[in-house]
């Protein structure tokens, strides 16, 4: 497995179509009877979306700052092989390859990235607005660090032949070859909002056609055969795959807790080794769509991830049995963990729709938005974390809960401008400690196995007390409480 054909995709800047032409890549690589893994540089729940679609896989994620420098190599072998070797594997940068978190130097850059995978990087350039221009560009890109590897430039947006030509003898003096080109063809966008790209799964039909159309301008516009080719130039990696069972210590319980965990187009950000984690602790991880379910039979914790609650809150609010089900679940103690949209879930209201009124508190969406790394550490045992443990996340948001903590806290932020801010909710039942956290902030748990294990040991302390009889909410008639 460390011998695994790789490069990463990664561009001058943002809108210059590293999505497009990474995600095309892997459709097209997929067509060829190729098994690919595709993964994503940053915090990035919707880009891994459509490479799912592209590659038929679990969509990954690589993260120095979410998951540790040294967890990199490990977490992309375990995505190439998992659930099956990968013949070949493409990972899509962030922003430009040189940009990474604000005052860090470049840390968690496609960069930074690039050189802990010791893979070829293919740039992408948008030449709509430029020619010869270009060769200067990818010049400077390939000398700027001689430890990141510049293999190759696919041309995007190109205009016509001519337009062509003379960005390909003005690049020729670089000696970076050209892999591919492409022309201009808005019907390959994919919408928009305020947060990025509509995510795939809110567009499925559309999505997968995308997709499709993708791959076939890719495999017609690029020489696969020479991606390949610098693909299978990446040195073997010194680097073991990371396991999740390696990660946790096991429940011995007799069954595994069943942990509820929210899916569908409301909830579409999270991350697949929170799954992985969570059932190496002994925990089953059964979906459900907050739009549509009610909590299965038997669930003994609820994990609610990240997603787009403020834009489905009119069909959030319309699920009445799972909201009930949500509240009398939390009051017979139940353990709840809660990532930004599941926050929002938790409050009263949202946008004014009723939510499970599980938090005093109310959420709106606002035209601000707040996004970077966050350095939190808590004061009280949580059901992710111990008192005084670090815990690195990510805020990405435009929605405003009032008030924005409650006592105590979920966090307090340790990070330059934001040191000492208090932020979410931790809500301790009698006699059975904290059973709920919430906070905007989301987690690699990759980074923090702990989470998984807390909330494993939680769920199953709960069921204990509930066994003498008592029924859990979740074992109740939907809406019958």
């Amino acid at each position: 497995m460390p011998d695994v054909p790789r490069l990463v995709v990664a561009a001058p800047a943002s809108g210059h179509g590293k999505t497009t032409i990474a995600t095309g890549l892997m459709a097209a690589l997929r067509s060829r009877g190729l098994e690919v893994s595709g993964h994503k540089v940053g915090p990035d729940y919707i880009d891994p979306g459509y490479h799912a679609l592209a590659h038929g896989r679990h969509p990954r994620n690589l993260d120095p700052v979410l998951q540790g420098e040294h967890r990199v190599a490990p977490l992309f072998l375990h995505g190439a092989r998992t659930p099956r070797p990968a013949d070949v594997a493409v990972v899509e940068g962030v922003m430009g390859l040189f940009d990474g978190a604000i005052g860090r130097q470049g840390t968690s850059s496609t960069a930074h990235v690039a050189r802990l995978l010791d893979a070829p990087v293919v740039l992408v350039v948008d030449v709509s607005g430029a020619s010869r221009s270009v060769a200067a560009t990818v010049l400077g890109f390939a000398a700027f660090d001689p430890d990141v590897r510049l293999a190759g430039v696919v041309l995007n947006r190109v205009a016509t032949r001519r337009h062509e030509d003379e960005i390909r003898e003005a690049l020729g003096r670089t000696g970076v070859p050209v892999l591919g080109v492409l022309g201009r063809d808005d019907a390959l966008s994919a919408p928009s909002r305020h947060l990025g790209l509509v995510p795939a799964v809110e567009r499925a039909q559309e999505a997968r056609l995308a997709v499709r159309r993708l791959g076939e301008r890719v495999a017609a516009g690029v020489d696969l055969d020479a991606v390949l080719r610098v693909a299978r130039s990446a040195p073997p990696l010194d680097a073991v795959a990371w396991d999740p069972a390696d990660q946790v210590q096991p429940l011995d319980a007799g069954r595994p807790v069943r942990v509820a965990s929210a899916g569908g187009r409301a909830f579409s950000f999270r991350y697949r080794e929170t799954d992985e984690l969570l059932t190496a602790a002994g925990a089953e991880v059964v979906d459900i769509d907050p739009l549509h379910d009610t909590l299965p039979p038997g669930t003994d914790a609820l994990y609610l991830g990240g997603g787009f609650p403020e834009v489905y809150a009119e069909g959030l609010a319309a699920n009445t049995a799972l909201l009930q089900q949500v509240r009398d679940a939390v009051s017979a103690g139940m353990p709840v963990v809660a990532e930004c949209a599941g926050l929002l879930y938790l409050c009263r209201e949202l946008d004014g729709h009723p939510m499970a009124g599980v938090l005093d508190a109310d959420a709106t969406m606002t035209g601000r938005l707040t996004l970077g790394y966050r350095q939190a550490r808590t004061a009280v045992p949580t059901l992710v974390a111990e008192p005084g443990e670090v815990v690195t996340g990510h805020e990405f948001h435009r929605t405003r809960v009032a008030p924005g903590q409650g006592s105590p806290p979920a966090w307090t932020f340790d990070d330059l401008g934001y040191g000492g801010r208090t932020e979410g909710f931790t809500v301790e039942r009698s006699g059975a400690g904290s059973t709920v956290h919430a906070s905007y902030l989301h987690v690699h748990w990759a980074g923090h196995p702990q989470a998984a294990e807390r909330l494993v040991r939680a769920a199953a302390a709960s069921r204990a007390d509930r066994r003498d009889g008592a029924r859990t909410p979740a074992d109740l008639p939907a809406g019958g409480g």
